[in-house]
């Protein structure tokens, strides 16, 4: 982490994406859910960044390295400013 951001630290999060899904065999529809790991760095007084897609996770040891320079694209959001679409079931 840079000099200034000692006390930043990381945080992750398990969301889940599910769809129905009909089983070939039974015909009967069951649901399927995907894990979606999200991975944030956490800075005292600054809103949260999400880093999921800059991190390096390490699959054998579950170590996770961050880049100390962040690319310049990365942009905190207030949860205010977030744009929910709505989904398939909402239409």
């Amino acid at each position: 982490m840079e000099s200034g951001q000692t006390h930043c630290r990381l945080a992750e999060i398990v969301q889940y994406t599910c769809s129905l899904e009909r089983d070939k065999r039974t015909g009967k529809q069951q649901l399927l859910c995907t894990q979606l790991p999200r991975i944030f760095k956490l800075c005292p007084g600054k809103p949260a960044v999400e880093v999921t897609r800059v991190a390096d996770v390490n699959l054998a040891t579950g170590e996770v390295d961050v880049p100390e320079a962040l690319p310049s694209q990365i942009k905190a959001k207030e949860w205010t400013s977030v744009i929910r679409y709505p989904t398939s079931d909402e239409e």
